[in-house]
């Protein structure tokens, strides 16, 4: 029998009394969704990591949203998988549009060590206490965070026949290819 997300949030409700966990709630929730305070972030993945009845030993992922004009603004959001137990959870932490920053959990899970190079890479959210937090996708000379919503877009032109100075023009003389002749057999 899968492992129930009621279950789950309610052992966390008797583990952590004095943290304010924080329900999501909404038509557009597809997954048991909970918010925590971002600086009990390792305490609570530590315990849904360790606690055999839930056996959350599998971080799916990690990433970020840009909630912009929203305060708060970030999200971070951690997808969590207890294999044994056949259950999904999901962790959410949200941080304010000046400094976001929320602790590693790279010492609970290692390959968090990705997934939060990544969510910096692109949102600029800087996880305390990372082992390399350096850019993984983009280039280190590249400035700003592209995936929030107040990144300037870019632009550059596509070529296009119309706009293409000294294009090759292919030779009209080439021709398509003909549809190959199969014969079929009946059997």
């Amino acid at each position: 029998m899968p492992l129930a997300p009621e279950r789950v949030e309610q052992k966390l409700r008797e583990r952590f009394p004095d943290v304010p966990i924080r329900r999501q709630e909404g038509e557009a929730v597809r997954e048991h969704t909970v918010f925590v305070p971002a600086e009990r972030i390792v305490e609570v993945c530590t315990f849904l990591r360790d606690d055999p009845e839930l056996d959350f030993a599998l971080l799916a992922c990690i990433t970020g949203v840009d909630y912009l004009p929203r305060e708060p603004r970030f999200e971070v959001v951690y997808h969590l998988l207890t294999v044994s137990k056949n259950g999904r959870f999901v962790l959410k932490v949200q941080l304010p549009d000046e400094h976001p920053s929320v602790p590693t959990v790279v010492g609970v899970w290692p390959t968090a060590n990705w997934h939060e190079r990544e969510a910096y890479d692109f949102y600029g959210i800087v996880f305390e206490g990372h082992p390399d937090l350096t850019r993984i996708l983009l280039p280190e000379a590249w400035e700003g965070w592209p995936l929030r919503k107040d990144s300037p877009l870019g632009y550059q032109e596509v070529s296009f026949t119309h706009n293409t100075p000294n294009r090759i023009v292919p030779d009209p003389d080439l021709k398509k290819l003909a549809p190959k002749k199969v014969k079929y057999r009946a059997h």
